[in-house]
Order: structure tokens, then C-alpha cells, then sequence
């Protein structure tokens, strides 16, 4: 039945088509025509993926303050994704700076680099190891040894979960990583500057770079601090640089060292190894003139600043104005148990020299 608002057809007519009654109205709008989609359901073109080595290495760089972030990240996954991406970062952005000096150093070998392979990046790259040593041997680019360690463990920490997994303290693993990004952003404002346009988009993708470190590096200070003020509280003479974590807060006893930012620990042969300087890691480490271990370092770097040696095994330290070397054997000793006008010589080789003599006496 039909409602009062509706037309009927009047007695004697024809109703009228729908196509009739259509053209004689006004026309009304027709219905948007919607864009063919691609095969991703999305309209228009597909998506092209452009990310130029600097962009690239500064959105890789994104991603790990995101998972840094103490609010948002942090979890045992989270850094396994800011150590893959960091060291991304890493190469690409040094390796972009390389590349100013001349292409052909990016490639493992330069002297088999050619400008086809270059163009269509079908060749084997250097390591970031490489890296680092040619942007400080042919560009002129400090980076001090501290920076390019933590290059490197950061590149072995990428490797092992690459590849074969990893198990290790994940505040360690953290800890390397807010060194590393410290160095790749202050690396980008220092070398790679005529990127970031002021008021350009990667500018502003490096704030938000800048803003998620201070974030990371906040948490590292406030955990710093709260260790200062309870287990590290007046024992800087006895608190030296963790070997993992970097950090000053590992507690040295005698025989004994743990780092109370990241729980590590080593035994005192480990450790006097590892503080070694690494042109005498291959030889027999010094005696201590006073455990007479050889466990005598000369790399142990302590929270008051003093230049020392430092025995591992008594956790004696000395100053290097305190010790000469024994002109019999050549290990150190003290300068103040020798008489004025005679050699140096310690207590073996002085044990030693009289035998000697009393062999002779009675022969």
C-alpha cells in the first residue's frame, strides 16, 4: 500500500519508468568514483620506501631511544631491538661520513671498489671496525679509544644475537648501548650537520633523538646517584670503572670486584688482565711489591681521579712516583724501601744475588 507521501498514478495513466520519473527531476550529485587500490587494499600508488644513508641511520636511531626509554622500554626485548638497530645506525652513519672522503672506502677492499658496483650497491662493505680506523686515519675524525670500544663490544653484542643468540645482564647490554648512542649523536651534530636543515624534517627527527637520550641518560644518572648515596657512599679510592658497563661504580676488595650498576663480577686474575694496557695483554702482568701477585695494573681508572697502579689480588694502590723497577728483573717496587745511593733492587733479587755470593764463598 502506498503512503500518503508517495505518487500514485493517477486513473487512466501509465506509470512512469523509474528512468522517466529520474529525468524529470533535477539531477542530484553523483557518488564519489573511488580510486582504484592496490593489492594492499590502500589507495593510490603503492608506497616507496626512500631512506638516504643519513635519514636512514637517524631513524634506526629513533627506534632504539624507543626502546631505551625507561617509561616505555627497557624489557630484555626491548634492548635486544635497540642493540640491533643502534648498531644499524652505526654503520650506516659512519660509513655515510666515509663516503664524503671518497665512495671507495666503504668497500671492504677500496683497492677492488669500482663506481657501477658503488652505484648499485652490490658490493661487501667494510666493518664498523674499518670504519672507525679509516675515518680516523684519512678523514682526520677523533674518536677516542673509549668510543671506539663501545663501537666494537656494540658490533659483538649485534653479532651474537644476529646469529648465534645472547645471554648476558641486560643492564649491561644497556648500559653499552646509551654509551654508543651518546657517541652516534654527538657524531651526526659534529660530522654530519649539513644533514639537518634547522627547520627541516630530520632536524626535528633529531630532537626527538635528543629528547629519548637524555631520558636514558636521566636514568643511568639517577640510578648513579641513588649507588653514590648508599653502597658506593665514601669509597671513590675504592669504586674504578666497570669493564662491561662503563660506569664508575664497581667496588673493588681484595681478590674480589663487583660492579653495583650492572651486578658484574671478577675474580682478580680477570680483571687484572682486562685493566691491562693492551700492548702488554701478551706478557706476564706485573708483580705488586706488596701481595707479590702478578696482578699489578696500570689501566684501573678510580672515581677520585688519581692516576695509579692497582693490585687486584691486596687492592693496593700506588702511585707511580712511589715505584721504580728492580734493576735485576725489572718488576716494581718501592722507592722508599731502598738506601740512598744503592740500586733498586726487591727482595727476591736481593734474596737471590746473596745465595749467589755465599755459593761463591764456599765453593
Amino acid at each position: 500500500m502506498l503512503t500518503p507521501d508517495q505518487d500514485a498514478p493517477q486513473s487512466g495513466e501509465t506509470p512512469e519508468t523509474p528512468e522517466e520519473k529520474l529525468a524529470g527531476r533535477p539531477s542530484e550529485p553523483l557518488a564519489p568514483t573511488r580510486a582504484p587500490k592496490n593489492n594492499r587494499g590502500r589507495s593510490g600508488p603503492p608506497p616507496v620506501i626512500d631512506f638516504p644513508p643519513v635519514p636512514n641511520g637517524i631513524d634506526y636511531l629513533r627506534s632504539v631511544v624507543t626502546h631505551l626509554r625507561p617509561e616505555t622500554g627497557g624489557s630484555p626485548r626491548d634492548i635486544k631491538y635497540a642493540v640491533l638497530h643502534l648498531q644499524a645506525a652505526a654503520e650506516v652513519l659512519l660509513k655515510a661520513r666515509l663516503s664524503r672522503a671518497h665512495w671507495s672506502l666503504v668497500f671492504a677492499d677500496p683497492g677492488k671498489a669500482t663506481s657501477t658496483a658503488y652505484a648499485n650497491a652490490t658490493f661487501t662493505s667494510c666493518t664498523t671496525g674499518a670504519a672507525v680506523e679509516r675515518l680516523r686515519n684519512i678523514a682526520g675524525i677523533s674518536i677516542s679509544e673509549k668510543e671506539a670500544d663501545a663501537l666494537e663490544k656494540l658490533a659483538d653484542d649485534r653479532n651474537a644475537l644476529q646469529h648465534y643468540g645472547l645471554t648476558h645482564n641486560a643492564k649491561v647490554i644497556e648500559a653499552r648501548a646509551a654509551t654508543a648512542l651518546d657517541f652516534l649523536v654527538r657524531f651526526i651534530d659534529e660530522h654530519l650537520e649539513p644533514e639537518l636543515e634547522k627547520s627541516g624534517p630530520l632536524y626535528l627527527e633529531m630532537e626527538v633523538v635528543r629528547r629519548g637520550l637524555k631520558d636514558v641518560q636521566s636514568f643511568v644518572t639517577k640510578r648513579m646517584n641513588r649507588l653514590r648515596g648508599n653502597e658506593l657512599k665514601e669509597a671513590a679510592d675504592r669504586t674504578l670503572r666497570c669493564p662491561d658497563c662503563q660506569q664508575l661504580a664497581a667496588l673493588a676488595e681484595a681478590g674480589w670486584c663487583r660492579c653495583h650498576f650492572c651486578g658484574r663480577g671478577w675474580p682478580a686474575e680477570e680483571l687484572a688482565y682486562i685493566l691491562q694496557t693492551a700492548e702488554v695483554q701478551d706478557t706476564q702482568l706485573a708483580e705488586c711489591p706488596g701481595c707479590h701477585a702478578p696482578t699489578l695494573t696500570d689501566e684501573a681508572e678510580f672515581a677520585d681521579g688519581r692516576n695509579t697502579l692497582f693490585c687486584t689480588s691486596c687492592a693496593k694502590r700506588y702511585s707511580p712516583a712511589e715505584l721504580g723497577t728492580c734493576t735485576a728483573c725489572g718488576c716494581y717496587w718501592s722507592i722508599g724501601d731502598v738506601e740512598p745511593g744503592r740500586q733498586l733492587i726487591c727482595t727476591d733479587c736481593d734474596d737471590r744475588i746473596r745465595r749467589e755470593e755465599d755459593e761463591r764463598y764456599w765453593m
